[in-house]
């Protein structure tokens, strides 16, 4: 073999051998993507403001949301189809950051919920059968059905084991864009007694890097026919779509955190903005304007 052939020769194999090492399994796809996620969600400690639609059954709320680490501030704008005015809007603040009850219940709420998601995570890559459905340059989209052998430690496990969805995963770090799915078949508790959640019911999820390696909650949509709560802070029925992000500092304190939230601008909720229409986007509309 020539000199020319045998250089070709071990770039080819070199070159085989980097494609194999680099093919993953569903499986594998997966169990990378929830540990990059329990990580970056144990090591992040940056706080957020951004703006807020949701929409539940009896109730809709406009308002911006300042995040620190001894809860949020919330700055509604509107409520209900109703606007306030700015004297409310400080008036519904104050009312929060006097009232430590509130408080320590709101972060007692967002503790509960985020140990639950971090328990529901590490079961992605053992409670569910993976295939890889599509592959793009930037993403990986995945396929989840119920692993036959799995057995749900908990009652929350429970209906999340039940279900069949998709997934998708943004290639270059590693970390879930979205995810969707609805329950196969009822999931009831002591027999229908203590809780039940009917087959179609469903949720989607949807996040985006707002910083560097910094990922944030952009969508969420719950949409559970039954009557068990799982969540503290999230109904069986809700629609939230989060955006304009925007970093604070680390040690914001609920007082800065009011600050902030009160001189963004006063803007007001679009028609069909998070009703299931087109997309919109949220307008600004001049202060002053009448409200409750």
């Amino acid at each position: 073999m020539t000199k020319g052939k045998a250089r070709l020769f071990w770039v080819w194999v070199f070159a085989l051998s980097c494609c194999t090492a680099g093919a993953q399994s569903p499986q594998q796809i997966i169990q990378r993507a929830v540990d990059n996620e329990r990580a970056a969600d144990q090591n992040d400690h940056s706080n957020w403001m951004y703006l807020e639609e949701s929409d539940k059954p009896k109730e809709h709320i406009l308002q911006w949301v300042a995040g620190t680490q001894h809860g949020n501030v919330e700055r509604v704008l509107e409520k209900d189809d109703q606007q306030l005015t700015e004297a409310r809007q400080r008036e519904l603040i104050e009312k929060y950051m006097h009232d430590t009850r509130a408080q320590n219940k709101q972060v007692a709420e967002a503790n509960h919920d985020n140990k639950q998601i971090d328990d529901l995570m590490k079961l992605l890559p053992v409670a569910f059968v993976w295939t890889q459905t599509g592959a793009t340059a930037t993403t990986t989209s995945l396929h989840f059905d119920p692993a036959p052998n799995f057995h749900p430690p908990t009652r929350e496990a429970r209906v999340f084991s039940a279900m069949t969805g998709d997934l998708v995963i943004d290639n270059q770090q590693q970390r879930i864009c979205r995810v969707k799915g609805h329950l196969m078949h009822d999931v009831t508790f002591g027999g229908g007694l203590l809780g039940r959640l009917k087959e179609r019911s469903s949720f989607s999820l949807e996040q985006q890097q707002v910083g560097p390696a910094v990922w944030e909650l952009t969508q969420i949509h719950v949409h559970l026919e039954g009557n068990a709560l799982l969540f503290k802070s999230v109904s069986l029925e809700q629609d939230d779509k989060r955006s304009r992000f925007q970093a604070e500092q680390g040690d914001m304190t609920l007082e800065q955190a009011a600050g902030t939230v009160m001189s963004q601008p006063q803007l007001f909720a679009c028609s069909q903005s998070a009703r299931g229409g087109p997309e919109a986007t949220c307008a600004e509309k001049a202060k002053g304007v009448p409200g409750k």
